[in-house]
């Protein structure tokens, strides 16, 4: 009888992602204005600070890699109860406020209809696109998971070899082409602050006046940031992988990318066409967006990204 009841509890919890059904279009009849007002809220701010997209890019797969794309990474923690916001790879995590000003312009005008999950996606859309990035389509009917624990965070680092970081990508459902194309593209426009590249500054293989630069760099105070890619730091496109080619590459696992012989080919590939890597970033991007999500009944719409709708 135990047995019994073990399965029926997993299945529950199966039922809900083998019966995700996500589609274009989704809120047409419900919120017809919900594109506009997220794209609107991402423009404004582009204008304002174009690090936006690193920073939405970031949010996703930090949300998506835990325990899929559920808005799980935006609770905040309270006294006493943690979230996925308190762990070590989350505290740099930023934009939040972004998502906030969506949510809150979005409640006025179709209260508890469009999911935070739905926003984070949608937004990180439109702010690729404002970076120069392919623009795409992407299904919605997300809904927000009702659980974010730190214990649940195990996120790659920058120094995880290619063969680790291939089999976290593979626990995802990702290919090794989706792991170098997201890498690299979400690279192609992010920071690094100088404590997580010391390794790269002490690799006699790095291109030397690039080593020199960035030491002269990481001489301030307070642990300076610098450019993932230094060719065309506020623009998504293939630049990052021809740098990954000639040394160029500021954190370890994108050197290794251009090194490993499962990846190298990849890297190269894109290295010479720009057009390639926008329609495989395109595609990887909506195939990352579909991790582990949440449909129909199962979940919640907040009210707040912040917060579960029973306040707990």
């Amino acid at each position: 009888m135990k047995s019994i009841t073990a399965l029926f509890l997993i299945f529950c919890f199966l039922v809900p992602s083998a019966l995700a059904q996500l589609k274009f279009a989704f809120y047409g009849p419900s919120c017809h204005r919900a594109g506009s007002i997220i794209s609107t809220v991402v423009a404004e701010t582009f204008r304002r600070d174009p690090t936006i997209t690193a920073a939405l890019l970031r949010m996703q797969f930090h949300d998506c890699f835990v325990t899929g794309c559920d808005a799980s990474l935006l609770i905040d923690p309270r006294p006493g109860r943690p979230s996925e916001k308190s762990t070590g790879p989350n505290a740099s995590v930023r934009g939040y406020e972004v998502i906030d000003e969506i949510k809150r312009r979005l409640e006025a005008v179709c209260p508890r209809v469009v999911s935070c999950a739905d926003i984070v996606a949608l937004a990180t859309r439109d702010a690729i696109k404002l970076a120069g990035g392919p623009s795409f389509l992407i299904k919605t009917g997300r809904r927000d998971g009702l659980r974010s624990n730190p214990a649940d965070v195990n996120l790659p680092g920058p120094t995880i070899p290619v063969s680790a970081s291939i089999g976290a990508f593979a626990a995802k459902g990702m290919n090794v082409d989706d792991m170098v194309t997201l890498i690299g593209g979400g690279h192609s426009v992010g920071s690094i602050h100088c404590s997580l590249f010391q390794d790269r500054l002490n690799d006699p293989a790095m291109d030397r006046s690039l080593n020199a630069q960035l030491r002269n760099t990481c001489r301030a105070p307070n642990d300076p940031s610098v450019f993932l890619d230094q060719r065309t730091p506020f623009v998504v496109d293939n630049a990052i992988f021809g740098e990954m080619q000639r040394q160029r590459a500021v954190m370890r696992i994108d050197q290794n990318l251009a090194l490993d012989g499962a990846t190298r080919g990849i890297v190269s590939s894109f290295a010479q066409s720009n057009s390639l890597f926008r329609q495989r970033f395109a595609q990887a991007m909506e195939k990352m967006g579909t991790i582990g999500v949440l449909t129909g009944s199962a979940g919640e719409i907040r009210r707040n990204c912040r917060v579960f709708n029973n306040g707990r």
